[in-house]
């Protein structure tokens, strides 16, 4: 694919990378986010679903793509009584994810931890070109990595990168300060302790809270290799470290994390014993059959001859027995050995009138 990107020179709206790579967002969801970030402060005091007419989403479509955001933390919804016994429902809306504490505070005029207040900047007014001196960022948000304040780069900025504007601090309130020099490039010891790596740096794609430099989680490759050492999947382990986290948000994600990694390492696998090895095969013994002299290895122990001459001795023992059968008399007929039985005296008319045998 062949990409030419030129960025405008005026009237663009600066979009997080994390919302573009959001895997769990539909197109409709990130329009909305998109639309509603550059709208000015005059024309933000509506509801979402209004954006979202103007955008000619609804439906079906306007449902599906609100789910997605309330999901994704991206908007807070709360109900709250006013005068006369009515109800009106407050939303917040963020174009980074947001927790259901930090949208309370930002509700309440509280600052969030990482953020500033709604509304303490002068928003673009809607003449065009947009008068007014800049002022600084509103809600949430975080800079391209390789972007700089002041600058359009004419193509798409890079995920890995060290270099951050001075100042710039993360939605967990830890300083955005790396060392000047490069992390070193020294390759990993073992297949677990790099897929371990990968697994600790894919983290900020589930949780915002978790994202780690490369030197951080190269301290914590040795903590998460024991994991898959003892048969974690690579899949199973980012779970464990994304999932239920503290509802007042993590304050140091390399904390965090290797607190988690030493305290749910679960237990390593029983050893199997070692299987046995088969049974030798039986010796040769001489077969005691009628022809040469040959050996074979009987299948029980009280075998003598081998399969073709014991099949041999069977086939002769039934022949002679078959021809036994075949050249005797045939027996005559009951009557006639019943007629000299009692000719003979065996059976008498007493016996026969009390039946007996």
């Amino acid at each position: 694919m062949l990409s030419h990107v030129i960025p405008p020179p005026r009237g663009y709206t600066k979009v997080p990378n994390g919302l573009v790579r959001q895997s769990r967002l539909g197109s409709d969801a990130k329009i909305l986010v998109i639309y509603v970030q550059g709208l000015p402060e005059g024309d933000r005091d509506k509801a979402l679903s209004e954006h979202a007419r103007a955008l000619h989403v609804t439906g079906r479509r306007y449902q599906k793509a609100k789910a997605e955001l309330v999901a994704s933390g991206y908007v807070h919804e709360k109900r709250e009584t006013v005068a006369g016994g009515r109800w009106r429902t407050v939303q917040v809306f963020s174009n980074v994810p947001l927790t259901d504490d930090q949208a309370a505070r930002l509700r309440a005029g509280v600052p969030a931890d990482g953020y500033e207040l709604v509304g303490t900047a002068p928003a673009p007014s809607a003449h065009f070109p947009t008068v007014g001196a800049p002022g600084g960022r509103v809600v949430g948000g975080q800079l391209p990595a390789d972007e700089e304040l002041g600058k359009n780069a004419s193509h798409p900025p890079t995920e890995a990168s060290g270099d951050e504007p001075e100042g710039l601090e993360e939605a967990s309130g830890e300083s955005a300060e790396e060392p000047s020099e490069e992390p070193s490039d020294e390759p990993p010891a073992g297949p677990e302790v790099a897929l371990a790596e990968r697994v600790l740096l894919s983290l900020r794609h589930e949780q915002r809270q978790l994202h780690l430099g490369v030197r951080e989680a190269r301290t914590l490759t040795g903590l998460a290799a024991e994991w898959l050492r003892r048969g974690v999947t690579a899949a199973d382990l980012r779970r464990a470290m994304s999932s239920g986290l503290p509802a007042e948000g993590v304050r140091s994600a390399v904390g965090f994390l290797a607190h988690r990694l030493r305290e749910k390492l679960p237990a390593a696998p029983e050893s199997m014993p070692a299987p046995q090895p088969p049974p030798p095969p039986p010796a040769l013994i001489a077969c005691a059959g009628p022809g040469e002299e040959h050996m074979f290895r009987p299948r029980v122990p009280w075998a003598t001859t081998c399969g073709p001459c014991h099949r041999e001795e069977q086939r002769a023992f039934w022949a002679d027995a078959q021809a036994r059968a075949d050249a005797a008399a045939e027996p005559p007929p009951w009557r006639e050995r019943f007629a000299a039985v009692a000719e003979g005296g065996a059976v008498s008319d007493e016996d026969t009138e009390v039946g007996a045998p």
